[in-house]
């Protein structure tokens, strides 16, 4: 197979997988309604769990986390290297954020990074979840502590795998969810 061919099956299957969204078919799924339309608007973890409580909430979660982690591991059947699970993370992450099935009105990603990372780079999940506890007890803020704890992300990739790639993807990712906080 041709490498273009390659990474022309990497961002479909990655977009196609990205463009799920779980919290929309949950809440349709558990109370017939579209989740665009109810509490914030937003197709997140957050929104479901207000709309049908801790279950909408995790089932989200799982489903989100679960669409990046496998158009990854999808990607690293396919090809080697880093720049390729990287193209992967950032079209699951364009899927999220615009799924073509809902008019390209998605989540905010928040979900989809923190997945990738957990791919990426394991160990910066956890200094990350430290790092958000120790910014939650100084600031009292969760949004700053999680965006701040977030921004760490690519820094400690860099650092704990010495890859300019992983590191670079991330950010790339963690500017998607900036923005898409932004709008």
């Amino acid at each position: 197979m041709s490498n273009s061919m390659i990474i022309s099956i990497i961002i479909l299957v990655s977009y196609g997988l990205g463009s799920i969204t779980g919290a929309y078919y949950i809440v349709k799924m558990f109370t017939g309604e579209d989740i665009r339309k109810l509490g914030s608007g937003n197709v997140g973890a957050t929104n479901a769990g207000r709309a049908i409580g801790k279950k909408g909430f995790l089932l989200t979660l799982l489903i989100d986390a679960g669409k990046v982690i496998l158009a990854i591991m999808i990607t690293a059947q396919l090809a080697e290297g880093e720049s390729y699970l990287v193209l992967s993370s950032i079209f699951a992450m364009i899927g999220h954020l615009f799924p073509i099935q809902l008019g390209f009105h998605g989540g905010k990603g928040v979900v989809a990074y923190l997945a990738s990372a957990l791919f990426l780079s394991p160990l910066t999940i956890g200094i990350f979840a430290i790092t958000m506890g120790i910014l939650y007890l100084i600031l009292r803020r969760y949004p700053i502590a999680g965006f701040l704890s977030m921004a760490s992300i690519p820094i400690t990739a860099y650092v704990l795998e010495g890859s300019f790639t992983i590191s670079i993807g991330l950010l790339s990712l963690f500017v998607f969810v900036l923005w898409a906080h932004k709008r």
